[in-house]
């Protein structure tokens, strides 16, 4: 597990650099031909996490309904995120993280849903979530590379 969260916490810090080296319009900006923006695919990994982690195991988690309506698996951003939001997004970032490890040391992931997600992953246990969840962070890493370099 120590490798698992080693590479996500890099995956997070990779993240929050874009709060570091692009404006708030840069990061609402949705270029021709994509559907989302540099900031929507942050709080959809953010989402995700939770989603995979915590809902996965039948927990609420550390988000909040709003936040995960607006960020979950088919949604596109409807309006541009405010400096708020943004300062929540990127707070949300690395909180999470020892958050999540804290809980998984106390032992509080005792069950989990047995799924397939929609990529395809057998998810049948916390720590496959755990290794679908870097999988799908560097996935969206990868949209956010190509999508920088139009805004």
């Amino acid at each position: 597990m120590e490798a698992l969260f080693k590479t996500w916490k890099t995956s997070r810090r990779i993240y929050l650099s874009y709060f570091e080296n692009y404006s708030l319009d840069q990061l609402n900006n949705i270029p021709n031909g994509f559907n989302n923006n540099l900031i929507w695919n942050i709080g959809h990994i953010i989402v995700t996490q939770q989603k995979l982690i915590y809902r996965g195991s039948d927990l609420q988690g550390y988000i909040s309904d709003e936040l995960f309506n607006k960020y979950q698996s088919g949604t596109k951003p409807t309006e541009p995120v405010s400096q708020k939001e943004a300062a929540e997004l990127k707070e949300l970032l690395t909180s999470l993280i020892d958050l999540t490890i804290a809980d998984f040391q106390k032992d509080i992931f005792r069950t989990y849903k047995e799924r397939i997600t929609g990529t395809g992953f057998h998810l049948s246990s916390i720590n496959d979530a755990f290794e679908c969840n870097n999988y799908h962070e560097g996935m969206h890493l990868g949209y956010m590379l190509s999508i920088r370099k139009f805004v």
